[in-house]
């Protein structure tokens, strides 16, 4: 689950990490008064919407009066924010965070992610920060310094003021130290699966504060968080994937044409793998998983066949928990509820699968039978050319 960064300065605040004074604003109005109370200007006003890059798509603006503030405010407060991470199409942007200017002396990138590699939290930084981390990596790997949060002895004084001496903060450096492990503990005890500040600041006084803030949580683990849990904001995820999370499905909608309804990740994964490789392009990831009723496969059908994209649709089903005979009753039945136009391939194999041919050979629709998952992958993709 993502949060703005408003939210998540102000969840990093109770953990000891310093951060800008500021206050979030819903129209131009409250934007102007948030400024007066700031105190003596500039003032920075920056777009909230879950996407990085919104200084490049004009979605962070510096004000030098209070009368300034509330124009800018009305021009960004309903704009549609387009950076490299949002597409073409852009975020409606629906609210602003009005901070305090600070006279910055030097950038620093820091973050807390999971390293799949070493199956534990790493802390990285960078002395090269208020660029996207990836470009660093890509250019100059040298440049990123890392330290290790090891299960059991954690992330230790010892290894933030390394990092420190990295990053030559000099004077400021027992500020970062102090930064880096209050950013830590905030990672692991929210459940966090990324906590990155870019850029980290040290403000000509001597300061350290994090000028922004990006965290995200493992969805997992919510049910201990209730208070983050509050934070989200729906507005600003995909609505088909909202709407499947509500069937407790697994839904990520994508950019190709062939729709995919699978049982089970690692199969799901597999079978965009195969529409790939038959030179197709899947149009979204959807697991309904091992033991979905009828009821769930057809709230799944309905939303795969949501997406505009949708040319032709895979479904490809192996009966163990989830028995054939089930998903093709949910299949055919929201294939008749919305008067489906796009071709069906359907590879059924395990559990009642003879059942389940069946039924979707008496439907009356017009299913194409696969008989394996190769096969399935390049009928599906024959057909959203065709189609």
């Amino acid at each position: 689950m993502k949060i703005h960064e408003y939210q998540a300065k102000n969840l990093l605040r109770k953990f000891g990490v310093p951060v800008p004074e500021g206050e979030v604003c819903f129209n131009p109005q409250e934007a102007a008064k948030a400024a007066l109370r700031l105190g003596e200007p500039p003032y920075v006003l920056k777009a909230q919407v879950h996407a990085g890059g919104r200084g490049k798509g004009g979605g962070i603006k510096v004000a030098r009066s209070v009368q300034e503030v509330e124009r800018l405010a009305r021009e960004m407060i309903g704009m549609s924010l387009v950076t490299p991470q949002t597409g073409p199409e852009g975020k409606k942007v629906r609210r602003l965070l009005v901070e305090e200017g600070l006279e910055i002396a030097r950038e620093i990138y820091l973050g807390v992610v999971v390293d799949r590699a070493s199956s534990m939290p790493v802390v990285m930084a960078s002395a090269e920060g208020g660029v996207e981390i990836e470009e660093v990596a890509r250019r100059s790997p040298e440049k990123i310094l890392r330290a290790p949060v090891r299960p059991g002895a954690g992330f230790r004084p010892y290894q933030a003021r390394d990092l420190a001496y990295g990053l030559g903060l000099g004077a400021a450096s027992e500020r970062g130290v102090a930064l880096m492990l209050a950013l830590v503990r905030a990672f692991e005890d929210l459940d966090a699966s990324l906590a990155e500040i870019n850029p980290l600041v040290v403000t000509k006084s001597g300061q350290v504060l994090a000028l922004d803030a990006k965290v995200n949580f493992d969805d997992n683990a919510l049910f201990r968080h209730p208070e983050v849990r509050e934070l989200r904001d729906v507005e600003e995820e995909e609505p088909l994937e909202v709407e499947a999370s509500r069937h407790g499905l697994n839904y990520i909608k994508l950019h190709g044409n062939v729709g995919c309804m699978v049982n089970g990740a690692g199969l799901a994964m597999a079978t965009m793998d195969l529409i790939q490789l038959s030179g197709g392009a899947p149009a979204n990831f959807l697991d309904v998983g091992g033991g979905a009723s009828a009821e769930q496969v057809t709230g799944a059908f309905r939303i795969l066949l949501s997406d505009a994209n949708v040319r032709a649709v895979l479904i490809n089903i192996f009966g163990g928990i989830m028995r054939c005979d089930v998903v093709a009753e949910g299949v055919v039945a929201a294939a008749k509820q919305m008067d489906v136009k796009a071709p069906m391939v359907v590879r059924l194999e395990g559990t009642n699968v003879e059942e389940g041919r069946r039924i979707l050979r008496e439907s009356g629709l017009n299913f194409t039978v696969a008989d394996g998952m190769a096969d399935a992958a390049q009928k599906v993709v024959a057909l959203a050319r065709s189609g």
